[in-house]
């Protein structure tokens, strides 16, 4: 199983992340139009999460290459992020008792290749974990931040009801490349103050990326970065499984960490300094 080692104690070019100096500033459709396709709603006697995965993809996005078989964006199943050994579907579904796969679904849009539904083994907890197209590492970061403004609804139908992620999620979390080290967002992702949410970021330099939109969503960030990182699975299972347990950030925060140390066989304080929680 093929996992990215570093080369100095936790930050890595391997994981295909690099500086773009030429930054893109898009200004499409997409850009200015709302992307909430029904009103926000909440779930009642459960928590949610939603995970959204930019497939790795060596040509439609600003990286370092990574080997062919798991650098196509377009192909989930031999993916970095989502396939491959320590990809999330690989990860929650093979390597984990605590999260149990309640249904799957291919091609959803030209963009989310693969949704797959997972409920905690003893906890009314579901999440939502979403591969992106990694040509379309924009609108997944788009869609990403309107998730965690309290927007975007996503619906899912189980045999015990309706189930509400998106804008409903207690946690949203996005996996893969720093998409905004390649492109500028003009959109603003002003979001509901009223209703805690929480967010992850595994993505190289994601607090320096990512912070003044997130500030704009009312979310709080729960793990981010401060360097450049591999976004395998495992930092993101061990920070939602002590979220389950409602441990204090700095625990969850430690939680991811230690899981990054053990798997990229960095110091723990190499990755205390790499992996960090607040503002």
């Amino acid at each position: 199983m093929l996992s990215i080692k570093l080369l100095f104690p936790c930050l890595i070019l391997l994981s295909g992340c690099q500086a773009n100096n030429n930054v893109i500033v898009d200004t499409t459709d997409n850009d200015t139009l709302p992307i909430t396709s029904t009103v926000i709603k909440q779930n009642e006697g459960i928590k949610t999460i939603h995970v959204f995965v930019a497939l790795c993809d060596n040509k439609y996005q600003g990286i370092v290459p990574v080997p062919a078989a798991i650098g196509n964006g377009q192909d989930g199943k031999n993916n970095l992020y989502w396939g491959a050994g320590y990809g999330v579907k690989s990860f929650f579904v093979n390597k984990t008792n605590d999260w149990k796969l309640v249904s799957s679904e291919k091609n959803l849009s030209k963009e989310i290749l693969e949704r797959l539904l997972f409920k905690h083994s003893s906890k009314d907890i579901y999440l939502l974990a979403d591969a992106y197209d990694g040509q379309f590492i924009r609108q997944t970061t788009i869609d990403f931040l309107n998730a965690s403004s309290g927007n975007y609804a996503t619906e899912m139908k189980t045999g015990e009801g309706t189930i509400y992620f998106g804008g409903s999620s207690n946690l949203i979390a996005y996996v893969g490349h720093d998409g905004l080290m390649d492109f500028s967002l003009q959109q603003t992702f002003k979001g509901d103050t009223t209703r805690k949410r929480e967010t992850i970021v595994l993505a190289c330099y994601s607090k320096n990326y990512f912070l003044s939109h997130i500030k704009q969503t009312g979310a709080s960030p729960l793990v981010w970065t401060t360097g450049l990182m591999a976004p395998e699975a495992y930092t993101l299972h061990a920070a939602i499984n002590m979220w389950t347990e409602n441990k204090p950030v700095p625990d969850i925060r430690t939680a991811a960490a230690a899981a990054y140390s053990k798997y990229q066989k960095c110091s723990l304080k190499a990755a205390k300094n790499l992996l960090v929680s607040g503002w």
